[in-house]
């Protein structure tokens, strides 16, 4: 267990926290021409390498490195602009199941080099995993609807505000469960909505009320599921 979340925890620093959008969009353009694809991929095997920390893992990491490439690769070639939410998705579950396929393969035995304990290692996958990922993945996952009044909003709007705000919501819905206190989600789901609904209403605009909505619901639903996962898996470590 404690190897896979390691894994993935590689996996979300080299594809989403360390993974500049100049580096996708050139890999996007130059495909298998990028020397940014071969860094990412060099990223993720040297990633693995360090988290796991075992010198006999190392044919591993290079296997997790070459298959991330091969999965990139086709997914930079068989993408277009309408069907990239739907490769995004299979992209990420190939990448898991490369990863939970190392792990069945890995014999092994696991050293601990007493880094950080087990439960460091969950913690830190769950609080990584609400930050950036999440909002790349709710955003990809509501990209099919753009209303376009939300796009004549963004200008009186503070730069990447929104990205901002819904990383520290999840953040805090993720310590609040942690910590037994539910009913501050509720404040703090209500303080957003009278915040929000000043704008809702000088829009008139049910669409992008639809719109905000969704991505509130997919943000706060996230961080609960994420932090009530965390909490099971370090409940069976005691």
């Amino acid at each position: 267990m404690i190897l896979f979340i390691k894994l993935l925890l590689a996996h979300l620093l080299g594809d989403f926290i360390w993974q500049p959008n100049s580096w996708v969009a050139d890999k996007e353009a130059k495909k298998h021409k990028s020397i940014y694809l071969y860094l990412h991929i060099l990223l993720h095997g040297v990633l693995a390498a360090i988290l796991v920390g075992e010198i006999q893992f190392i044919p591993y990491t290079i296997l997790i490195a070459v298959t991330h490439g091969i999965i990139d690769l086709v997914k930079l070639n068989f993408q277009k602009e309408n069907t990239k939410r739907t490769w995004f998705i299979v992209d990420q579950i190939m990448h898991v199941l490369v990863l939970v396929g190392v792990v069945f393969l890995y014999k092994g035995e696991t050293i601990n080099f007493l880094w950080f304990n087990n439960q460091f290692w969950i913690l830190i996958t769950g609080v990584l995993f609400i930050t950036k990922p999440t909002s790349i993945i709710i955003k990809t996952i509501i990209s099919i609807w753009n209303p376009e009044t939300q796009n004549s909003h963004d200008d009186n709007s503070l730069a990447k505000a929104g990205n901002y705000i819904g990383v520290l919501e999840r953040l805090f819905v993720f310590c609040f469960i942690l910590t037994g206190h539910f009913e501050a989600i509720g404040f703090l789901l209500a303080a957003k909505s009278i915040f929000r609904f000043g704008d809702l209403k000088e829009a008139k605009d049910r669409k992008l009320t639809e719109y905000v909505l969704i991505g509130t619901l997919l943000s706060f639903g996230t961080a609960i599921a994420t932090a009530l996962i965390v909490q099971v898996l370090l409940l069976q470590l005691f």
